[in-house]
């Protein structure tokens, strides 16, 4: 065994026994939440569509973008490749059964969320030209006290560290796979990824949000109107379809290790996927416009909603729909390619632009929204002074992904997310007690609507 193939291997044991240990940790820190708040998920869901939907929007407000390009840069980060191959790996191994517990995780995710994105907004600092940094880093140190910042550092310099390689180069060189089927070189893929990466980040969370708002809601339209085209070329397949995923999530046919097995996958690619409790998506959501902390809580729940209840639910019923876990061998992107390819029957070749669209539009927002979470944890880290350097190296970044092999690179971003998220969750679940505070006075009282500000501007 050569000296990369022993740091391949024992970085991705690393990688697989931490992933495995969080499950509890995660799943247990969504439930103490979701009790403490009362189940704030499914109690103000209408509230969080009508913030988004720009009811209580107030531009004289502190921060840089609003609510809904904050939940879209958010969302850049959050749908990727794992919506796409990761949920077909879960279904592949786990079985059908895998959707159900990622369901569960989406729904203990979405009051995750809603505590990170609330705690981001209330400790955020506004900085001397009115911009502002937020997240994890922020409330671990002004929530717990100064006596917690070595952990919040410990958290930045994780967050830099999973910018650099979960979510660039590893993004990076899926795009450039991806060219390969078309003859494309990798280092020509590299460098376009590059420039296109740069022309937008160079501008910040403002130019950042603006894409995102753009970018997100198309490719999210694309994909799931194509997913639903695949499920209603054969509707009678959907609900035995859904059947089967209730009856396989709880099935002991393959005895209790088996039910293990579809729970363990189930659960590891749901919380892979919406990223709740990590600590990323709550240094997007600190950018918000709001005085109100809380607003951009309910706003942030939304994440898991969309990502894995909408998105990923789409991919697992398009697999299961169409046949192809017994009709072919494949696994991950292939098997999902390969279930669009089936449901466009009379073109297949819709339905493998549309994958292959979405994996490219999903991977480059993802490499761009991660270069807000790095650059406003090295600013936390460093000051804002670097965040000009770290933005330039973050493009050069870009092009190594693309060409370079990246075993070892994918195991190191996984180990840092998951040590990432340990700093995050002490932080929430100490803070949940403020939390529920902030909660009760926000919904104790009565809140100004943008209709309401528009006619107290004109009197």
């Amino acid at each position: 065994m050569t000296a990369g193939e022993f740091l391949n291997l024992w970085t991705a044991n690393i990688s697989n026994w931490m992933g495995t240990l969080l499950i509890p940790i995660l799943l247990g820190a969504g439930f103490y939440v979701t009790i403490r708040m009362r189940w704030i998920q499914l109690r103000k869901l209408r509230h969080s569509f009508e913030v988004i939907g720009g009811k209580y929007d107030n531009p004289d407000s502190v921060g840089d973008v609003t609510h809904f390009q904050a939940l879209s840069a958010a969302l850049a980060a959050t749908i990727g490749i794992g919506n796409i191959a990761g949920v077909a790996l879960a279904v592949r191994l786990g079985g059908p059964g895998a959707l159900f517990w990622m369901w569960v995780t989406a729904l203990f995710g979405m009051a995750l969320k809603f505590a990170e994105a609330t705690l981001a907004l209330n400790f955020r600092e506004v900085h001397e030209d009115g911009s502002v940094s937020g997240g994890p880093m922020y409330y671990i140190e002004r929530g717990l006290g100064a006596g917690w910042k070595p952990l919040a550092m410990i958290f930045a310099t994780l967050a830099v560290t999973c910018s650099f390689f979960t979510g660039n180069m590893n993004q990076a060189n899926t795009i450039a796979q991806t060219g390969t089927a078309f003859n494309v070189p990798t280092w020509m893929t590299g460098f376009v990824i590059a420039f296109l990466v740069g022309l937008v980040i160079i501008g910040g969370i403002k130019r950042i949000a603006t894409m995102a708002s753009r970018l997100v809601p198309t490719m999210a339209i694309l994909y799931v109107g194509g997913a639903l085209f695949v499920l209603f070329s054969n509707p009678g397949a959907i609900l035995p379809g859904f059947a089967t995923i209730f009856q396989q999530a709880f099935s002991l046919e393959a005895g209790w290790g088996g039910l293990i097995t579809v729970i363990m996958w189930g659960i590891r690619r749901g919380l892979y996927s919406n990223e709740a409790g990590q600590g990323s998506a709550p240094i997007a959501h600190a950018a918000a416009k709001t005085d109100e902390p809380v607003r951009e809580g309910v706003v942030a729940m939304m994440g898991p909603f969309i990502d894995t209840l909408v998105i990923c639910t789409m991919t697992g019923l398009a697999i299961i729909t169409t046949g192809v876990l017994e009709t072919t061998t494949a696994t991950g992107a292939a098997l999902t390619l390969a279930a669009f390819r089936a449901g466009f029957a009379f073109a297949p070749e819709i339905g493998s632009l549309i994958v292959n669209a979405s994996v490219l539009l999903f991977a480059y927002t993802t490499i761009v929204a991660w270069s807000y979470y790095g650059d406003r944890s090295i600013t936390y880290l460093v000051g804002p002074h670097a965040v000009k350097p770290y933005r330039w190296v973050y493009v050069g970044f870009c092009f190594l992904g693309a060409v370079l092999p990246l075993v070892f690179v994918w195991n190191i971003g996984d180990i840092a997310l998951a040590l990432m998220t340990i700093p995050n969750l002490i932080g929430v679940v100490l803070l949940t007690g403020t939390l529920k505070k902030f909660s009760d006075d926000y919904f104790s009282r009565k809140h100004l609507t943008y209709q309401d500000y528009l006619q107290q501007q004109s009197s």
